[in-house]
């Protein structure tokens, strides 16, 4: 057990007991709930805690989709759930992507819409006729959402174009973009520290609890008070909440080198989206593969499997890139979090203490409103 940090007065005072909301974690979620909670109460003293020296988790390692789900996986969701929550998802998903754009502006994230497709490989005629049976079904569904009903659309004449191997029949969606996630974070990032807000990085927080007339949280770095907690973990709420829905998914990611004369141009998915690939800078990023060993996947842990790697690297020279010489410059991983059901968690789950978590791997689309709404439900409530 080693002493706490022996803060000044003047540290305390500005810094340690000086938040009326306190929010743990400082990516897309947390953020947008700090932004949301300034604008509503500007006089409101928010603070953020980040244990990383950047956001941890997923906001600045995700591959940058600005999507709300490929026609197979939309056909997932409706296995899984009814038609008002697939179209009241896909509305959700929608709106945070403009919500994001509005907030922080297009040049400011590099936001592209170039389109997205939905790859099918040649083993896979069983899954393209299921979702061609449905493409007609979801363009009327989600017109309610978007606006138009040409949403999916067939598009094999592209095929030859993009220079793909083993790929049979192919789907594409206008609405998809894609953003810079570095920048997308910095300009929140920047917004928020405009607003008068506080983030503080480098401090876990290992244990929340309750006084009488405050909330105080331990952390790597000593003791805070405050009145309300937001926990805007995703994948690593568990650690504090164990009985909460969010299991960890993590995904790996690889950008290659610089490729001269590079045709990609838009974002790319096969595999019900378990797979996914992009253009940024002339080069190509590439990830996915979760679905080899979901369970060594479910992890907290940063870092790479050989069977994932082997296996993207296969992908990106036989079927995206065959033929062309290709090398890998980074490799990375980013953790999300999941559950059972396809919706976020955003309740009270001590007093005082709020959560907005799961997004499913949709953070980008969905973290701005996500944000929002757990602003909104701590604003509202009491301090009890």
């Amino acid at each position: 057990m080693g002493l706490e940090p022996s803060f000044s007065y003047w540290e305390r005072t500005a810094f340690i007991d000086n938040a009326d909301v306190i929010i743990i974690g400082s990516g897309i979620v947390g953020l947008s709930a700090a932004l949301h909670l300034k604008q509503q109460q500007p006089n409101l003293k928010v603070t953020v805690l980040e244990r990383g020296f950047l956001p941890s988790g997923a906001s600045t390692k995700n591959a940058g989709f600005a999507c709300f789900g490929t026609l197979s996986e939309q056909i997932e969701y409706l296995k899984r759930s009814s038609e008002e929550e697939v179209l009241r998802l896909v509305d959700y998903k929608w709106r945070g992507l403009q919500r994001l754009r509005e907030n922080l502006g297009d040049n400011n994230i590099d936001y592209h819409q170039y389109g997205g497709y939905e790859l099918f490989m040649d083993n896979e005629a069983a899954k393209a006729e299921e979702a061609l049976d449905h493409l007609t079904y979801f363009n009327d569904l989600l017109k309610q959402v978007i606006g138009s009903a040409d949403i999916y659309s067939v598009a094999e004449a592209k095929i030859a174009d993009f220079g793909f191997n083993g790929i049979s029949r192919m789907i594409y969606n206008p609405y998809e973009g894609q953003i810079h996630t570095g920048k997308m974070m910095r300009t929140l990032l920047n917004r928020v520290y405009a607003e008068g807000v506080l983030v503080l990085n480098d401090c876990s927080v290992n244990a929340i609890n309750h006084s009488s007339d405050h909330v105080s949280l331990s952390t790597s770095q000593g003791n805070f008070k405050t009145t309300k907690v937001i926990l805007a973990t995703n994948a690593f709420a568990a650690q504090l909440y164990p009985e909460l829905d969010v299991i960890p998914g993590r995904g790996q990611v690889l950008v290659t080198k610089p490729i001269p004369g590079l045709k990609l141009k838009g974002t790319y998915h096969f595999n019900e989206g378990y797979y996914y690939f992009r253009n940024i800078d002339n080069r190509i990023l590439f990830g996915g593969g979760r679905n080899i060993d979901f369970k060594k996947e479910q992890t907290w842990n940063f870092g790479h499997t050989e069977q994932v790697k082997d296996q993207l690297t296969a992908y990106l020279n036989e079927m995206i890139l065959p033929g062309q010489p290709v090398e890998i410059d980074y490799w990375w991983s980013g953790i999300m979090g999941f559950g059972e059901e396809i919706s976020p968690i955003v309740k009270e789950v001590q007093p005082n203490v709020f959560c907005a978590v799961r997004c499913n791997g949709m953070g980008v689309a969905m973290g701005s409103l996500v944000g929002e709404e757990v602003a909104r439900l701590a604003y509202l409530t009491a301090p009890r």
